[in-house]
């Protein structure tokens, strides 16, 4: 029990730049860190849903924006970076030795701002759009039309994170060599069932009254699709992950997510 408690301080230590200390980590409790990585997730959109609240009053666009910005702090652009090197790499490589040298190279090319700018932006919009309307049936209900958004971003952050646990078990860590994250890539099967559990019981309870079963129900197909999707091209090209292909797989995810949540109360105010 210590052992997983302390793997949660990692998690929080590992994937954000909040000064939690506690060092030195023990390679299992590193390897337990990838169980609370939904629960690091949700911590972090409930920090943005309370931006959003507090921002909103000045248009969704500006909520939207300033999440965005908020999210980047707290955790260093950690998933950006591994997006923009992901995108580097396999857009700019021919073969399998070209995409580690790529993801090697510190600095940015054409994929990667490409695929930053288009995460961004992609997010933006779609948070601004889930903060400009409700479903008809949320609003019935008496819900207040920018109350999807703050529960589509703790849907998102948590979600998000339990796909790349779960492609630490299916897939091999490539070049593990010379990886700083391979005591916690060794996940296993209880990690990512653990993850699973926080991500289901916790983000589902939390958004459900919100956004909606169905949103919740497209929300975790969305996030299997992708992270699936993500998994096979991992493989196919460089036979594995990397830290930052999990990077990558959790900003895909997210967009995923928010699209199928906007999907669903279009759906719902259409019925």
């Amino acid at each position: 029990m210590r052992t997983s408690l302390r793997g949660a301080r990692a998690a929080f230590v590992f994937l954000t730049r909040l000064p939690l200390g506690g060092f030195p980590y023990s390679a299992e409790e590193w390897r337990w860190a990838s169980a609370w990585f939904p629960l690091v997730g949700l911590v972090l959109g409930g920090a943005c849903a309370a931006v959003w609240v507090l921002v909103a009053p000045l248009g969704p666009w500006v909520a939207a924006m300033s999440v965005i910005v908020v999210s980047i702090l707290l955790t260093g652009a950690f998933h950006e970076d591994g997006l923009a090197d992901t995108a580097d790499a396999l857009g700019g490589a021919t073969d399998r030795e070209g995409i580690f040298v790529i993801l090697k190279d510190s600095r940015i090319g054409a994929f990667g701002a490409l695929a930053l700018v288009t995460s961004i932006a992609f997010r933006l919009v779609l948070l601004a759009q889930l903060g400009s309307a409700a479903p008809a049936s949320a609003l019935a209900a008496g819900a207040s039309p920018l109350a999807a958004a703050p529960a589509a971003l703790l849907l998102a952050h948590g979600l998000a994170r339990v796909g790349p646990v779960w492609l630490m078990v299916a897939l091999p860590y490539a070049n593990a060599a010379a990886a700083k994250s391979g005591h916690v890539a060794r996940s296993g099967v209880a990690q990512a069932a653990v993850a699973t559990a926080v991500g289901v019981a916790v983000a589902g309870a939390v958004a459900a009254g919100a956004i909606g079963a169905l949103g919740v129900l497209a929300a975790f197909a969305a996030m299997a699709l992708a992270t699936t999707l993500c998994g096979l091209r991992f493989r196919a090209r460089a036979g594995g992950v990397t830290g930052d292909f999990l990077g990558a797989t959790e900003q895909v995810n997210e967009i995923a997510i928010l699209v199928a949540v906007l999907a669903a109360q279009v759906a719902q105010a259409a019925a």
